[in-house]
């Protein structure tokens, strides 16, 4: 169990579309307290789904072969397979999507050249109107994230949440033996593992603001660059752990 726990854990600390809110969050007014309650929030999921979980089983761990044990294997089975499913899904979309703009570059460029050349500079103005109204810059970003309220950030906590990952740890919970201490330091440390990324941004902003300012702007670059393989190649590894996991313990 811990080590099932342990590498779930590792994806949700990982996944990048929660540090990139949650960058943008520290740089807002009030970030830093924005920051708490968000992962507050995000702790207070996690702890809810294990309180559940252990509510259903009452600490004591099915036996093996029986249907409740056999459900959450197949649960776990269910949930790898669609993570490779999504995996498999975004890696289609992202290659189709590297090579629409060269096959529709090279066929619209003498037609953009044209339009451009007659309809001049007043085509210029409402381009770049829409432009603007469609602007989603870091600044933008942030101006948003500065009229968020606190209840926003708790809800910006629970929206990002990657639910699919946590219900495969719910299903590694139903094994908790909450006769044995080594169970709540299991416990405690998926909860603390999960949140460490957040965790990490949170304590360098107040203990270094200025230089946490511009290290996590650019680690959210990096992340933005980087966001679409990172999320590929973490459902697929997870995915097909959970899988092949799973399909182990229901044949063993």
């Amino acid at each position: 169990m811990v080590l099932e726990l342990l590498l779930i854990g590792v994806g949700i600390t990982l996944d990048p579309l929660p540090i990139m809110a949650f960058v943008l969050l520290l740089a807002s007014q009030r970030g830093v307290w924005k920051g708490l309650v968000f992962i507050l929030a995000w702790l207070a999921c996690l702890v809810t789904v294990i309180a559940l979980v252990l509510l259903f089983t009452g600490g004591t761990p099915p036996p093996p072969r029986s249907p409740p044990s056999t459900g959450a294997l197949a649960a776990k089975l269910a949930i790898g397979i669609g993570l490779v499913a999504y995996g498999m899904h975004r890696r289609r979309r992202r290659g189709a999507a590297h090579e629409q703009p060269s096959t529709a570059g090279t066929k619209t460029a003498g037609t953009t050249a044209a339009g451009t050349t007659a309809a001049g500079p007043a085509a210029a103005g409402p381009a770049a109107a829409g432009s603007a109204a469609t602007d989603s810059s870091p600044e933008a970003e942030v101006s948003k994230m500065d009229r968020m309220s606190l209840w926003s950030a708790a809800g910006l906590a629970v929206f990002l949440q990657p639910w699919g990952v946590v219900a495969a740890g719910a299903t590694v919970v139903v094994k908790a033996d909450l006769s044995h201490f080594a169970t709540y330091l299991a416990l405690f440390g998926f909860c603390i593992l999960a949140t460490a990324s957040l965790l990490a941004a949170e304590l360098y902003t107040v203990l270094a603001p200025k230089a946490a300012g511009e290290r996590l702007k650019r680690l959210r670059a990096w992340l933005e660059a980087h966001e679409e393989p990172a999320i590929i190649i973490g459902s697929l590894v997870l995915g097909l752990w959970l899988t092949g996991n799973s399909i182990y313990q229901l044949t063993s």
